[in-house]
């Protein structure tokens, strides 16, 4: 039992591996990683950048498939164990809301985040520049887009699991035409998922190191007894190129652009040759949570190297203790997000 509580149901078979000896970090690596290799199915080179969610006693995920052309899509799998994947020979059949075909001119780095009755694919794509592309879904039959809910520039658009004060709520990070030097994570709300404002700033890439040039959400913010538990990408520039590491944050639970800890220290980069040597070397990429109410054990999906899949596990207990321990967020995180 957990005493930091989340607020996600359980889910008694998520994937699980227990802490090895010797390890002194808050997150530890599956020992059979990478989950997803290279060439998982038929036109497809590689899969990463990916997220998963419990679905009819097994598991189901939206998978970016980086396709033998080199253009990326998404593409529906299904596991049983959360580890070991099917998935459609198609990528995803997106309509518009008369049902009509209705597909992107690509799609990457997808989300997948269920509030209330409706399960929402949240992309990055092309509408004139890159921006956040969203479709909803309660059968992973139908995929509807809906509208595009920011002009360009942006990317890493990541949905609460929940309305906040009855509006739905999402992260994002607006950029520019180039590589997104802008770098901070802000957020905005809708009441129908379609008209979005309420915009406020919650974290500036960071004046450590290992997050100095952008940072993004990751994974969908679980709900704690703490504040809202955000994984997210830090990035920095090396003279070889960029590094991706995962960084922790709690967020208030009322009014998320305040952050109340913020990891000073990464809580996984790269270090393993799944990692470090890959299509693009050196990330780890966080996209995906699972969580067990009861047990507090936390599974993470992330992209490694822009070629495979890895999956890491923590317990709520364990990570919230180690951000708050290591916590250095600054009095600009710690504001409403308003100016």
């Amino acid at each position: 039992m957990s005493n930091v509580k989340m607020i996600c149901g359980n889910l008694p078979n998520i994937p699980w591996q227990d802490k090895p000896a010797g390890c002194d970090m808050p997150l530890w690596r599956y020992s059979e990683n990478p989950v997803i290799g290279r060439n998982p199915l038929p036109g497809v080179a590689r899969i990463f950048n990916s997220a998963v969610v419990p679905y009819e006693g097994g598991f189901i995920g939206v998978f970016r498939g980086e396709q033998t052309n080199g253009v990326p899509f998404i593409y529906l799998g299904r596991s049983k164990d959360g580890i070991h994947w099917e998935y459609d020979a198609e990528k995803i059949p997106f309509v518009n809301e008369k049902g009509e075909p209705f597909m992107p001119k690509y799609a990457y780095d997808p989300r997948l985040v269920k509030v209330e009755d409706t399960y929402y694919v949240i992309w990055c794509q092309d509408f004139y520049g890159a921006s956040i592309g969203i479709a909803k879904t309660q059968d992973f039959k139908t995929f509807t887009r809906i509208e595009n809910p920011f002009i360009p520039f942006n990317r890493n658009a990541v949905l609460f699991p929940r309305k906040i004060g009855g509006m739905f709520t999402m992260l994002s990070r607006p950029s520019d035409s180039g590589h997104t030097p802008f770098g901070d994570i802000f957020l905005s709300q809708s009441p129908d998922m379609e008209f979005w404002g309420r915009h406020r700033h919650v974290m500036s890439k960071g004046s450590n190191w290992w997050e100095s040039v952008k940072i993004g959400g990751g994974a969908a913010p679980i709900e704690t007894s703490e504040g809202w538990l955000l994984f997210y990408h830090g990035v920095t520039g090396t003279c070889n190129g960029f590094v991706y590491s995962i960084g922790g944050a709690l967020l208030d639970k009322d009014e998320p652009s305040r952050v109340l800890h913020r990891c000073g220290t990464f809580l996984l980069t790269p270090e393993e040759w799944y990692e470090e040597r890959g299509f693009v070397p050196n990330v780890c990429f966080p996209c995906a949570t699972l969580q067990d109410e009861e047990t507090g054990r936390i599974a993470i999906y992330y992209g490694c190297a822009d070629s495979y899949v890895g999956m890491a596990f923590t317990t709520v207990d364990e990570v919230v203790s180690y951000i708050k321990a290591h916590d250095e967020a600054s009095e600009e995180d710690r504001e409403l997000g308003i100016r």
